[in-house]
């Protein structure tokens, strides 16, 4: 099989695979277009078409893609395996949603054939390319070959041809040399002379050189020095600014942390203070129930204000409804309510019993 054989394959091998790819994303979106606009918002059902074509739009462009990258040897990676499959994952899913979603397993399995097909005719074709890319490398492996065989040959000959002209060009070139050799030596004097004296006026002129050169790294060194001895400095005054930053950074952390030890003792302070006053307010409170409750027996209905007091201080003493109600001068009733209302606002404590 030649080349143009294997192109006329790859070229089959294309227009079957987009034949398929094409017929598969018709077939998509007509089966996936019910199921979106069945699970679409009423206002929003114009877009159900969406969804399959960006889907087969990915396929079409994992297919398009992987043919290249297998005609040109390459490899897309795990992204491409995976996009691969994902679109062909989503596809299968889409098609025999409707169908899963009935239960109708004969549906199941009619609307999995394009998405099947298709996800294999992927893989397949990417196979069948990259054995075509195997082919066509072969092939031309084997056509290099033939062509470097046939230059060698040609080469060879050619290196024969020369050989001989070579011979005859030596033989004549030797006599014409014994020739120039002779009339070389003459010219050949003629230059050591000159060669000589123009040596000799060379020597002179780079020992000029060398002198010049000495003096000028001589003022390169001085040039060093000064430079080094200004770096020398530049390093010190920014070693002292340095260390005058330091200070005063220094400085601001402990004027900070003064500040913060202050405000954690100012802090402190203010929470002792208030403990202190809860402490007394119920303290406060302690003595004025304490004053209620040893008044002993009321003679007479006491105010509103005053009885609520006495009524909440033999509720939190733990006394029972009838003495609180001895205690106040109101009815027994009366108490039993008011103990109600602080048994649910107070939840935790335990009322007193009638």
């Amino acid at each position: 099989m030649n080349t143009v054989q294997i192109r006329s394959a790859e070229r089959a091998l294309s227009f079957g695979t987009w034949l398929i790819v094409c017929g598969a994303m018709l077939y998509s979106v007509l089966t996936v277009t019910p199921l979106m606009r069945a699970h679409t918002a009423d206002g929003w059902r114009w877009t159900a078409p969406i969804l399959p074509i960006v889907v087969d739009a990915a396929v079409v462009i994992t297919v398009r893609l992987d043919s290249t990258l297998a005609r040109l040897g390459g490899h897309g990676g795990p992204w491409s395996i995976a996009l691969r499959w994902m679109t062909g994952a989503m596809t299968l899913a889409l098609n025999v949603g409707d169908s899963a979603l009935a239960k109708d397993l004969v549906g199941v399995s009619v609307h999995s054939v394009a998405p099947l097909l298709l996800i294999v005719t992927a893989e397949t074709s990417l196979a069948y390319r990259r054995g075509i890319t195997n082919a066509l490398q072969g092939l031309k492996a084997r056509e290099r070959a033939d062509r470097a065989e046939a230059r060698q040959e040609a080469e060879e000959r050619e290196d024969r041809t020369d050989r001989r002209v070579r011979e005859e060009r030596e033989h004549a070139a030797l006599l014409a040399r014994e020739q120039r050799e002779h009339e070389a030596a003459l010219v050949r004097e003629q230059r050591e002379r000159e060669e000589r004296h123009a040596r000799e006026e060379r020597e002179r002129a780079e020992a000029a050189e060398r002198e010049q050169r000495a003096e000028h790294e001589r003022a390169e060194r001085e040039r060093e020095q000064q430079r080094a001895e200004r770096e020398q400095a530049d390093r010190a005054r920014e070693q002292q600014r340095q260390a005058r930053e330091q200070e005063a950074a220094q400085r601001r952390e402990n004027e900070r942390r003064e500040q913060e030890e202050a405000a954690r003792r100012e802090q402190a302070e203010r929470e002792r203070e208030q403990r202190e006053a809860e402490r007394e307010q119920a303290e406060r409170v302690a003595r004025e129930r304490a004053e209620l409750l040893a008044a002993g027996p009321a003679t007479k209905k006491q105010d509103d204000d005053v009885a609520l007091q006495t009524v909440a201080a033999a509720f939190h003493a733990g006394l029972p409804v009838r003495q609180a109600a001895e205690l106040c001068g109101w009815s027994i009733g009366w108490v039993s309510s008011r103990y109600q209302e602080l048994r649910d606002t107070n939840p935790v404590l335990e009322g007193a019993s009638a």
